[in-house]
């Protein structure tokens, strides 16, 4: 089971940097050949779910997920989001942390661990690296455009 983060600097205050990351629908652009269905009523908190699918035609993979833990930034203090995959072949969990950096700067650090039900461990190489180039570019696209 591949666990990988990755860490971005960007030139926004943590609360935009946070409202960006966080807006699960806008994931769908970040991700290529995915859509995203917000299963509960907003705003997001503890309980919120969504399905992020990806793939086409009858080759589709359904990423269910949970947020556990929903502490935006405020006061100084880092945002933890924490979501746990619920689904049936999509495995694992999903922190996105933002700090505050000098000059009204964020750090962003996402964190994850990734299991694909019925993928021999063999594998875990291989979908590490595909997944941290995959969920740095989703990191980039999100924080680049508001």
């Amino acid at each position: 089971m591949p666990t990988f983060s990755v860490e971005r600097t960007v030139p926004l205050p943590p609360e935009e940097a946070w409202r960006r990351l966080t807006d699960w629908p806008r994931h769908a652009g970040a991700v290529p050949l995915t859509r995203i269905r917000v299963l509960t009523p907003g705003p997001t908190r503890e309980g919120t779910r969504f399905v992020a699918r990806s793939g086409v035609g009858p080759l589709v993979l359904d990423d269910i997920m949970e947020v556990t833990v929903w502490r935006p930034p405020a006061d100084g203090a880092c945002g933890l989001c924490r979501l746990e995959k619920r689904g049936r072949v999509i495995l694992g969990w999903a922190e996105i942390e933002v700090l505050a950096a000098p000059g009204g700067r964020s750090r962003v650090v996402w964190r994850e661990e990734l299991r694909v039900r019925f993928l021999p461990s063999a594998v875990d190489p291989a979908l590490e690296s595909a997944s941290r180039r995959l969920f740095g570019r989703a990191a980039d696209h999100l924080l680049e455009r508001p």
